[in-house]
């Protein structure tokens, strides 16, 4: 899975705002708290749950279940607002 070319991030006060483009169906922003600006980053390039929850666990002192429960809700929040690629 991979975050569609129509979704562009920017960091702005220590949080990440992602916004679609014309191309998105998508119209809006999305505000990503660290842990979700975490896992957006590692969307922009083609990657699966088990890979970024792998690049978590080196990065944060929670347990795996933890972060694939995070992971899980960051993907399904994307997927609802048709943000990926899959």
């Amino acid at each position: 899975m991979k975050l569609k070319e129509g979704f562009v991030t920017h960091e702005m006060g220590g949080e990440q705002i992602m916004v679609a483009t014309g191309s998105a169906s998508f119209s809006g922003l999305v505000r990503s708290n660290p842990t979700a600006a975490f896992i957006v980053d590692c969307l922009k390039e083609e990657t699966t749950r088990e890979q970024i929850i792998e690049k978590m666990l080196a990065k944060y002192d929670a347990t795996p279940e933890v972060i694939g429960a995070d992971v899980d809700k960051i993907v399904a929040k994307l997927r609802s607002i048709k943000a990926l690629d899959e």
